[in-house]
């Protein structure tokens, strides 16, 4: 389907070119010329900073003078294709007291302008490929630094740009014969020594109609990128480098910051001994390091793993072996989920070291706990994803989910936008036992590409993966050298005792509560722990809830009461009835867990929540049957079974860390990753399994969020169930709205499918 072509958008004759609207006071910055300039210079100035820490924290395959050219060329071409008349009417169409023949497009342009920019530079490929680069890489860089070339939805394809159909216009009007384009050259000459004789593969045509554009296009692909066989790791760093260049070189604009300088110092602000000994000696309280701890601050080797259950004391074992690793350098702590990285942060970091929190719920999960933070919004939308990222390059410790690091594999754009910061790091992955196929294919992709300081830390490490770890990294695990055992005498407390029941056993429940025990509860699906907390509810218990399904805010609060229930100074008995969320956010000891049969690895995580605390006796665990077939199915749920049967008596974490070792079946990680084998593509694609659910906005509170910034949206949202109606909800701002007659939600017990 061509474009419609009904009436022809004037041709504008601009008397400047811009590269972004011109919202407040002019400034240089503003202009094609000048933007450019900018870009050039923070990607230029990020790998001089970042120097020899690029060239051994990546095989690069080739010297540092040959990045920092490749880097500079595509900065230099990677918005040349802002030269056309649509890409001048979409940014005049925000300034203020423009005429209408100044702002004349009102629909899509017809080419996203990062494609017209390779195509451009595709016609001077004979000039620019005297540069000192990779005129390839470059180029390949520039038509993906927005993250949208050769792919859709997560799924690669061979079209280099899309044609957008219903622009109103089938032809687009380039300036290379206007004074600012000349001028974007004659940058091109003086700073990145290009000959002055200009050479053009053709003479330049300033009007491309939509047959010359599908021309250029397959012309690009069958010459350039088909059969084009990269330096994969140059071309991920380049790609990475012009994303981060680009952000902070259009976010500096509206500043008085002085560019070089903000970003030698932001890098360059790495961690001191002193900085880990106050985060450390603050979380121990007068005591000291435990050999188990102390060997951690020991290993030697570039990857490390440590091998412990919960309560061992590992997470203050991991900030001392940042001070063997991370002198110097910045550390990211990623957790698997928002609730361990708000608590690993609040926890440790928050109030010791320039730290920030980093994951999509920040500032909702701070400003509850009285932590306002302005600087970082609730909502995925790409200019708060860049505030957040600019406050990883300042700090020293980064506590984040892990898709911050791992999602760099699948080009997903807050690690893009945080790479400065991953250059220069140190890194912690905890609950490792807890990736999906993608995100430990992932991990491995990382660990082999990344030369950096690397601990994991992990309940249990199952044999194969401990093998695809060393083939990764190219070495053997020596036990109590890079692979640190947790402590025997903390492994080996019996801390549990194995019950079953038909049916959820209410009676032991209340015996517990009248005893002042604190009960944990945890359901399969959300429907069903809020029927167990209803009829809670009708036996007079203290009950609360807390499950997936609530809009953020209420999420977030609910989340605090169970935390706060389970104080050691709170006295007062309480049941607290979960979903699948109890199992890494929630730092707790249960004296009672109930819990419906799951699969193996996540039961003995539900087991890390009970007697986490050591009382100095085993306590009980009841286990029924989940009838329904999702999430878990029949045989899943066997081998839940079966783990539970095969501990009879009194259980410590050590025999289930061992059950799971060799009973555990091996799965096949991912292997493809888009930043790593996409070649030429640079688009966003999951760095997680497919999931289930879809975020959306709610119909019923639609008053309320209806007059809310964008930035605000975030505490609205909630994961629903993606059924095949979603695809006719109405939209706003990207989220679906889940309509009233299918869904309603009350702050107590969250949403429901009607």
């Amino acid at each position: 389907m061509s474009p419609k072509s009904s009436q022809s958008v004037p041709k504008l004759v601009p008397d400047c070119l811009l590269a972004k609207s011109v919202d407040g006071p002019w400034k240089g910055a503003y202009s094609l010329v000048g933007h450019t300039a900018n870009v050039v210079r923070a990607v230029t100035t990020l790998v001089d900073v970042l120097g020899d820490r690029l060239m051994t924290q990546f095989d690069l395959g080739c010297d540092l003078a040959y990045v920092r050219s490749t880097a500079r060329l595509a900065a230099y071409i990677h918005d040349w294709g802002k030269a056309n008349h649509h890409f001048q009417g979409v940014v005049r169409q925000k300034m203020v007291g423009a005429s209408p023949q100044q702002n004349p497009l009102n629909y899509p342009q017809l080419l996203r302008h990062e494609v017209v920019s390779i195509l451009l530079a595709w016609e001077f490929r004979d000039w620019l490929q005297q540069s000192d680069g990779d005129f390839l890489v470059a180029l390949a860089a520039a038509g993906g630094h927005h993250l949208k070339l050769g792919g859709e939805q997560g799924k690669a394809t061979d079209d280099v740009g899309n044609i957008r159909t219903g622009t109103g216009d089938d032809r687009l009007f380039l300036y290379p014969l206007h004074r600012d384009f000349k001028s974007l050259l004659e940058f091109g000459i003086s700073e990145l020594g290009l000959p002055k004789n200009i050479k053009l593969a053709r003479t330049l045509e300033s009007e491309w109609v939509l047959s010359n554009i599908k021309t250029r296009r397959y012309e690009l692909y069958r010459q350039a990128f088909r059969d084009w066989e990269p330096n994969i790791v140059l071309n991920a760093v380049i790609k990475s480098l012009l994303v981060a260049g680009d952000s902070i070189g259009s976010a500096i604009s509206n500043t008085d910051l002085n560019l070089e300088h903000w970003i030698v110092e932001s890098i360059k602000k790495g961690l001191t001994e002193v900085d880990l000994d106050r985060v450390i000696d603050v979380r121990l309280e007068g005591k000291t390091l435990r050999d188990f701890q102390k060997s951690i601050g020991e290993i030697p080797s570039r990857v490390g793993l440590v091998r412990a259950g919960c309560g061992t004391g590992k997470t203050v074992g991991a900030y001392n072996w940042a001070k063997r690793h991370a002198i110097g350098r910045k550390l990211f702590f990623c957790y698997p989920t928002t609730g361990t990285s708000t608590e690993g942060f609040i926890d440790y970091v928050q109030d010791e070291v320039e730290s920030v929190l980093m994951h999509s719920r920040a500032a909702i999960d701070l400003a509850s706990t009285g932590e306002e933070r302005e600087a970082g919004d609730n909502t995925e939308n790409e200019a708060t994803l860049k505030l957040q990222s600019f406050e990883a390059w300042e700090s020293q410790v980064i506590v984040c989910t892990v898709d911050t690091v791992l999602g760099l594999m699948q080009c997903n754009r807050r690690p893009m936008y945080c790479f400065p910061a991953i250059a220069n790091a140190a890194f912690i992955f905890d609950e490792v036992h807890c990736y999906d196929k993608v995100l430990f294919g992932a991990l491995l992709r990382f660990l082999a590409t990344v030369k950096a300081p690397t601990l994991l830390m992990s309940a249990s490490f199952l044999p194969w993966q401990l093998r695809a770890i060393e083939r990764a990294i190219g070495e053997r695990l020596i036990e109590g050298k890079s692979l640190i055992a947790g402590p025997r005498e903390l492994e080996d407390l019996r801390r549990y005792r194995f019950h079953e029941s038909q049916e959820p056993d209410w009676e032991r429940v209340e015996n517990e509560l009248k005893s002042g025990g604190k009960v944990l509860w945890v359901c399969n699906q959300v429907d069903t722990a809020t029927d167990v907390y209803d009829r809670a509810l009708d036996r007079g218990l203290n009950a609360v809830l807390y499950h997936s399904r609530f809009c953020y805010r209420d999420r977030v609060q609910h989340h605090r009461r169970v935390v706060a229930a389970f104080k050691e100074d709170c006295r007062e008995p309480v049941l607290a009835i979960c979903t699948q969320v109890a199992e890494m956010s929630l730092d707790l000891s249960a004296t009672l867990l109930v819990s419906q049969v799951a699969e193996p690895a996540a039961l003995i995580q539900r087991l890390g929540r009970l007697n986490r605390r050591y009382c100095g006796y085993a306590l009980d665990a009841v286990f029924y049957d989940d009838p329904k077939i999702h999430p878990y199915d029949q045989e899943t749920k066997m081998r839940g079974w079966a783990l539970i049967r095969d501990c009879p008596g009194e259980v410590s974490q050590g025999d289930l860390a061992r059950w799971l070792e060799q009973e555990s079946k091996e799965i096949e990680p991912e292997k493809q990753f888009v930043l790593l084998d996409g070649e030429w593509r640079t688009y966003s694609a999951s760095v997680r399994e497919a999931d289930v659910t879809v975020t959306a906005l709610l119909e019923q509170h639609q008053a309320t969020w209806g007059n809310l910034p964008r930035n605000k949206l975030g505490e609205y949202t909630v994961p629903l169930l993606s059924g095949e109606t979603v695809i006719q909800w109405e939209r706003y701002r990207g989220y679906p709205i889940a309509p009233v007659k299918e869904w309603e939600y009350t702050a107590e017990r969250g949403a429901r499918k009607r």
